[in-house]
């Protein structure tokens, strides 16, 4: 038995993918097609990884290659999903964005028809592949807009899921409750253990959002570089279907790029209905963030600066945050968050509601 999770947006909804595969289907033969796209604090390459970008593959279709354990991002590109693949039990295979809606959806037939799976689900976790492309607060329309553009056109019946409404901060939960459809699932403690490892070394906040929220977190975490203040909720661990029809409705991109036939044209599109695109960001983020010179980390230093930082945050109403949150607000940079959070994990166990930090008291 063969299944197929499509992971709308790459990066955390692909371990997303993984917790949702063992929730529903028990930890069956399970593909998860998914970008390498991981946003990366300091991406030497931003944007998403193509076939070029590896060495190592395995080939399942003329179209689709899978990344095992064994794969090694090439140089400067980098990418989690090695390592995905070799704490995680599902196969995990490379959607390639670089040929447009139309390239991905020749990987998805060639990949349906080499597998007949059982069952197809896309998967995006926060709800913005429902973005409609002029919400303020939307971040990263592209990614989610190609694979909801590209399931749309599959000849195979395709089941939208999404997990944690609002989590990924770029719609708030209010927005989404109207095309929310029926309750597929609530994650629970339990389902977090197969992702547990990943957790603690994957950059996604969302997904770490969500894997709180199944452990019982509840307040409001705040989140990436703008401070976005993400509700936890009963609400937040919960999976609801969409209708698939619904979704291409109220997503301009997605109807936008519907024949792409590259990634620049897709890019291009983007920029005309929500005005950038999200890859012209990661490439002015990176050439800022790379000119900072890499300096080690002065715990009392760094424990003084989230000091203040933690009491702005109690003023803000905030409640938890994520380790990226912290490294960007205390201008460490991309190379400061692991060592980071050793040191925070360290020194203050008792806030880390894992994977998110827990604001002190104050006291």
């Amino acid at each position: 038995m063969t299944r197929l999770i499509v992971a709308a947006g790459g990066g955390g909804d692909a371990v997303a993918a993984a917790m949702l595969d063992g929730a529903l289907y028990g930890g069956s033969r399970t593909v998860i097609l998914t970008y390498a796209w991981d946003r990366l604090l300091i991406d030497p390459k931003p944007g998403p990884r193509g076939l070029g970008d590896f060495s190592g593959l395995e080939q399942i279709t003329p179209a689709v290659w899978a990344v095992p354990a064994g794969a090694r991002p090439v140089a400067p590109a980098g990418s989690t999903l090695p390592r995905l693949a070799a704490e995680l039990p599902q196969t995990f295979a490379l959607l390639d964005p670089h040929h447009g809606a139309e390239g991905v959806v020749r990987q998805l037939e060639t990949l349906v028809d080499h597998l007949a799976p059982e069952s197809i689900d896309l998967l995006d976790v926060g709800g913005d592949i429902l973005a409609r492309g002029e919400e303020p607060t939307l971040r990263s329309p592209l990614a989610d807009a190609l694979a909801l553009a590209a399931c749309c056109q599959v000849n195979a019946p395709v089941r939208l899921l999404v997990a944690g409404p609002g989590l990924d901060g770029e719609l708030l939960p209010d927005d989404l409750r109207d095309v929310l459809g029926p309750l597929v699932h609530t994650f629970t403690a339990r389902d977090t253990r197969l992702i547990g490892s990943v957790l603690e070394w994957h950059p996604s906040e969302a997904t770490g959002a969500l894997a709180a929220s199944a452990r019982g977190v509840r307040g409001v975490c705040e989140i990436r570089d703008a401070g976005l203040p993400v509700p936890l909720t009963d609400e937040s661990p919960t999976v609801h279907e969409v209708d698939l029809d619904a979704a291409l409705d109220r997503n301009r991109l997605a109807r936008a790029i519907m024949a792409t036939e590259n990634l620049e044209e897709v890019e291009a599109h983007s920029r005309e209905v929500c005005g950038y695109s999200e890859i012209d960001y990661e490439r002015d983020k990176s050439m800022r963030l790379r000119e900072q010179p890499h300096t080690e980390l002065d715990p009392e230093a760094a424990l003084a600066r989230l000091h203040r930082f933690e009491a702005e945050a109690r003023s803000r109403g905030v409640t938890h945050t994520t380790f990226r949150r912290i490294t960007e607000a205390l201008n460490l940079g991309g190379h400061g968050r692991d060592d980071l959070r050793r040191l925070l994990v360290s020194r203050r166990p008792d806030q880390y509601d894992a994977p998110l930090w827990r604001i002190s008291s104050g006291a």
